[in-house]
């Protein structure tokens, strides 16, 4: 009776053993099934985040397809009126402009070049010796700074009599197309001596007393120069307006710095209607642009000589 009773506890147990191992098969079949169904749909459909992402992608790539053809076109417009640009400096000036960004662009990797091979003990040392010459060039400039002070402070009044600001409005700093030096001659097509500045302006433009003065000479004869008007600063200083069409003041005339006296014209020989302007010291002509001092700012100087040496072609 007992081993009755023992042999039926055992296929109990052996059939709950199948039913445990069928029920595990089965789960494993059916999990099986469904990744292998996950990954056919998968592959065949997506789901609506898989869809709106695609199509995002989508958008995106054909929105930059048409950033990419407008950039070019962009760049080739920009290519054709900078070609227009030299063309026409070529027939005005007879001369190349100059490609300043290519300029800083090429000295940028020079100096690259220089210094990418070095050590850095070394690039630490002559890092150290440029702050030390800094700093001794910064001294010897602030003893030149109290040198001029003092003798801006011994001038006084006579400050006013030294020629310091451009003859013509000239904000943009862009009306200045001739500068001193060896230039086109404009009729004669040789290089010749400019001992000026040429300020392409309209006609009728005001012209200003660039200091205080006396009118010296107002010459209205027709003469290569054409209507001129040339003041006595004092101090060794005269300063010459050419080329002008009508003048607003008489020889012995007191005027000071700011006055308008006369109009820019075409007289005389001149290519176009311009102001050619000249600062005399001591009977020698020197260059008029390091006269601008007191409306240019560091930067502004700098910027109005390289625009004014881009030019070889003078007006007059």
């Amino acid at each position: 009776m007992t081993g009755k009773k023992d042999l039926a506890r055992l296929r109990k147990r052996r059939r709950r053993k199948q039913r445990i191992i069928r029920t595990t098969v089965h789960l494993f079949v059916w999990l099986g099934a469904a990744v292998l169904y996950y990954i056919g749909f998968s592959l065949f459909f997506d789901t609506p985040l898989e869809y709106e992402m695609k199509h995002s992608t989508d958008r995106l790539r054909s929105e930059y397809a048409a950033l990419t053809q407008r950039y070019d076109s962009l760049q080739t417009v920009m290519e054709n009126l900078a070609a227009r640009d030299r063309s026409v400096f070529r027939i005005l000036f007879e001369s190349d402009p100059y490609d300043f960004d290519s300029e800083y662009e090429r000295q940028q990797s020079l100096t690259y070049e220089k210094i990418v091979d070095r050590s850095t003990r070394r690039l630490k040392r002559e890092l150290r010796d440029r702050v030390a010459d800094m700093e001794r060039r910064l001294g010897q400039l602030n003893d030149t700074y109290l040198a001029l002070q003092e003798r801006i402070d011994s001038a006084g009044r006579d400050c006013d009599r030294i020629p310091s600001i451009q003859p013509v409005i000239n904000k943009q700093l862009t009306l200045l197309t001739a500068s001193y030096g060896m230039r086109i001659h404009p009729f004669y097509k040789t290089l010749q001596s400019h001992q000026g500045v040429d300020y392409t302006i309209p006609e009728g433009s005001r012209v200003f007393a660039t200091a205080d003065g006396v009118v010296r000479d107002v010459a209205t004869r027709n003469s290569t120069q054409g209507r001129t008007v040339v003041i006595d600063h004092g101090n060794g200083y005269e300063t010459s307006y050419s080329h002008l069409s009508r003048i607003n003041v008489r020889r012995g005339q007191q005027v000071r710095r700011g006055d308008i006296i006369a109009l820019s014209g075409d007289t005389g020989l001149s290519l176009s209607p311009h102001l050619h302007y000249e600062v005399r010291y001591n009977g020698m002509r020197v260059d008029p642009v390091h006269y601008f001092f007191m409306e240019l700012s560091p930067s502004e100087y700098q910027r109005l000589i390289r625009i004014a040496q881009s030019g070889m072609q003078a007006f007059d």
